[in-house]
């Protein structure tokens, strides 16, 4: 930093110059803004973004199956919260191969609707009427938010980094679940309920259709949310930690 300063002191017109140390303005070094930030005192004086925080929205995040039609939030808030998830979900490579469309009202009742008629030809009769009854549950939420993958950017990035080119779209499907988690954590961050479904494939072809989505985009899932018709999820049970988490060297 000193060799720094000198530098510094030589580009100072020589009129400019303090020939002696000044005791009221003396020249002062570029250390104090230069230096580097202590970040473990910045994580300590600074509680606005805390991991407990983002610890008690994860816990916070259940799956409720009886929605109604009435939200919390105005739909402008919940299509900026997936946006803003979408616009900054990491990915391997930046790749940003997320898509999503979210459906409000008239349009996610269609969509369920669809689903219900193209269910009901691959479901056996004796499985229908239990069947079409949890489809039901899910078209009397207010919206459904539809998750893709862009399998364009799969398929660029495979070409173009031969070496990884099995892992990409496992690497796809990585940035997809961290999306669906976050959204559906935001989701219920602003009251709403929310449950995850699984339609794909059988429905593809008709979201393609309906919507004019690419072709290309792959479906992965669908997010149904609306108003709690209930407070609590209920009981949630967990195998021991000890199992699953196993530490070393600390």
């Amino acid at each position: 930093m000193q060799r720094l300063s000198r530098s510094l002191l030589r580009a100072i017109p020589r009129t400019t110059r303090p020939s002696t140390p000044h005791t009221t303005t003396p020249f002062t070094p570029l250390t104090t803004t230069t230096a580097t930030p202590n970040i473990a005192a910045m994580a300590t004086t600074t509680p606005a973004l805390s991991a407990d925080t983002f610890l008690s929205l994860i816990k916070n995040r259940r799956t409720f199956y009886p929605l109604n039609k009435d939200l919390a939030i105005p739909p402008a808030r919940i299509q900026e919260l997936v946006g803003e998830a979408l616009q900054h979900m990491p990915s391997a490579f930046n790749s940003q191969s997320n898509r999503a469309v979210v459906l409000f009202g008239a349009e996610h009742d269609k969509f369920w609707a669809m689903t219900a008629d193209i269910l009901k030809t691959v479901v056996p009769e004796a499985a229908w009427e239990a069947k079409s009854n949890k489809l039901a549950m899910f078209r009397a939420g207010a919206g459904t938010v539809l998750f893709f993958e862009d399998l364009t950017v799969v398929k660029e990035l495979q070409e173009k980094y031969a070496l990884y080119a099995d892992r990409f779209p496992i690497w796809a499907g990585h940035t997809s679940a961290m999306l669906q988690f976050a959204v559906w954590t935001v989701l219920e961050a602003e009251g709403l309920g929310a449950n995850l479904q699984h339609l794909n494939p059988l429905v593809d072809a008709k979201v393609v259709e309906t919507w004019g989505v690419p072709a290309t985009w792959k479906l992965n899932s669908q997010l149904v949310f609306g108003g709690k018709t209930v407070d609590d999820a209920g009981p949630k049970t967990f195998a021991p930690l000890e199992e699953k988490l196993k530490v070393f060297g600390a």
